[in-house]
């Protein structure tokens, strides 16, 4: 993998990252893909977006159908038949936020799958092996991810697994057509992200994702992070956000110089009837577009937006038919992608705040 920034404005970044599996330009939005699907969407209906990069999920591939059984499969990729870049997170967030009754110490994460209860063990070497058997062109370390709130003591002791298990992932990966990122973790103390984060660039690896955030903390608080933190990575190397993605966090993390996005909301908010615009977030079940016979988002070019009236998606969702959280999630992800594309182009302009200012400013006052 190879990365290069072209252009900056102010602290945003323009750049390219170069792939086994092709080039994606940056800043970029990465759909989840999450069972090796993006919910709702045929691999063909997000490529038609824009979509270049996607993300799939460590935890719940290992746990069905199984990462061995992918790797004889051919990988991933002919898997779920996408034949653009991956990334693949390392299951850290989930033993946080899914696994039942995890117990972690050094040596791993032990805990209960939330499928069958069968017992499950995580250590970096097996995060590692996993990723390498799905194929994906990113992998990432394992990490430990406190909750918001943790104690100084928590937060200490995270960064310091962190930084051993990421150590161990280090040792032990040998893909050579596969990039492993570290993760910098430490809540929101300036010092133990600090802490974190030399300690990884002394491991040198090839990208760096910031994760942490997003788990129960402030908006506020994450964002008077955001620059801080950034700020300690090498600019050489992509800077990735981990699970952060409202648009308007979006705009406040590119303009601290971060590079990579995912994160559920456009299909998940698709699924229950919302629709994001530039003029901020509709919902489709509402009563006032029962006879509305415009699309939801004038000027959008997706499938969704040239075909059907926000009255046609009303009545989907009224009639409880899958056809509209498909519609909608095909036209948030297209959104994603479009917001993501204006936002190269005002970089490579040098007119990034004030595009942000002006896109702000229509969002205001919605929900």
């Amino acid at each position: 993998m190879r990365f290069h920034v072209e252009k900056t404005d102010g602290l945003a970044r323009l750049g390219q990252l170069e792939t086994a599996h092709g080039p994606v330009d940056t800043p970029v939005f990465m759909p989840v893909g999450t069972q090796a699907t993006v919910k709702g969407l045929t691999p063909r209906q997000v490529e038609e977006t824009g979509a270049r990069l996607i993300l799939g999920n460590t935890y719940h591939l290992a746990l069905r159908p199984g990462d061995e059984l992918i790797a004889e499969l051919g990988g991933l990729h002919r898997f779920m038949a996408w034949d653009g870049p991956i990334l693949t997170d390392s299951g850290g967030y989930q033993v946080f936020s899914l696994a039942q009754g995890c117990k972690i110490d050094d040596r791993a994460a032990v805990f209960r799958s939330h499928i069958d209860g069968a017992l499950f063990e995580l250590t970096p070497e097996r995060a590692v092996r996993i990723q390498e058997n799905l194929g994906s062109d990113i992998a990432m370390c394992l990490d430990e991810c406190a909750p918001a709130g943790s104690s100084p003591e928590k937060l200490h002791d995270a960064v310091r697994r962190t930084i051993v298990w990421a150590a161990r992932c280090r040792a032990v990966h040998r893909r050579t057509d596969q990039a492993l990122f570290g993760i910098v973790q430490g809540g929101t103390a300036i010092e133990l992200r600090r802490e974190c984060a030399a300690a990884l660039i002394e491991m040198d690896f090839p990208g760096y994702a910031l994760g942490g955030f997003s788990v129960g903390e402030k908006p506020e608080e994450m964002l008077a992070m955001l620059g801080p933190t950034a700020q300690l990575l090498p600019p050489d190397r992509p800077r990735y956000l981990m699970g952060v993605g409202r648009p308007h966090d979006i705009l406040a993390a590119v303009a601290c110089g971060i590079d990579m996005f995912d994160c559920v909301l456009p299909t998940r908010n698709g699924r229950n009837a919302q629709a994001f615009t530039a003029d901020g977030p509709i919902r489709l079940r509402n009563a006032q577009h029962k006879r509305d016979p415009s699309p939801i988002e004038s000027g959008c070019e997706c499938y969704a937006c040239r075909h059907f009236s926000r009255a046609y998606l009303h009545h989907l969702f009224a009639a409880d038919e899958m056809l509209g959280p498909t519609l909608l999630s095909l036209h948030n992800v297209a959104f994603y992608v479009r917001l993501m594309r204006e936002i190269r182009q005002v970089i490579r302009a040098g007119e990034f705040a004030a595009f942000c200012q002006v896109r702000l400013a229509r969002w205001s006052g919605t929900s």
